[in-house]
């Protein structure tokens, strides 16, 4: 009997992934807290989750060349979305430092909640493949 991973995890595999990309946006964000002109960027999880795991892809990437690698769906770009600045600075960085330390966090929790998950249902396969 084969084993398929995808109906094993779930969207789980997609989840991490995208919590991860969330997590290197959210960063940047931070970073550039005091760059001025910096406009801070953010996804809607939800949305672009459901768009991964539908296997469709609003903007398709193009390939220069046959072998290089192609884009996952949901990973894109177009992904970003700007953040509406609760107070606009004088120099243009919309940067709300506390409310990107929230996101942050908050992700954190939802990656490492995706992890364990994961990592649970790796061990049962792997005890189910032992035979315990």
């Amino acid at each position: 009997m084969a084993l398929n991973f995808n109906n094993a995890l779930g969207v789980h595999e997609q989840a991490l992934m995208l919590r991860t990309q969330r997590t290197t946006m959210l960063a940047s964000n931070i970073a550039n807290a005091d760059t001025p002109g910096y406009k801070a960027r953010d996804m809607d999880f939800g949305s672009v989750l459901a768009q991964a795991t539908s296997g469709r892809s609003d903007v398709a990437m193009q390939q220069t060349h046959s072998r290089h690698i192609t884009g996952m769906p949901g990973l894109n770009d177009p992904a970003a979305l700007y953040r509406v600045p609760s107070q606009p600075s004088l120099d243009g960085n919309t940067v709300d430092e506390q409310i990107e330390n929230a996101a942050f966090a908050r992700n954190a929790l939802e990656h490492q909640a995706s992890f364990q998950f994961l990592n649970g249902k790796f061990t049962g396969m792997i005890k189910a493949l032992k035979g315990e």
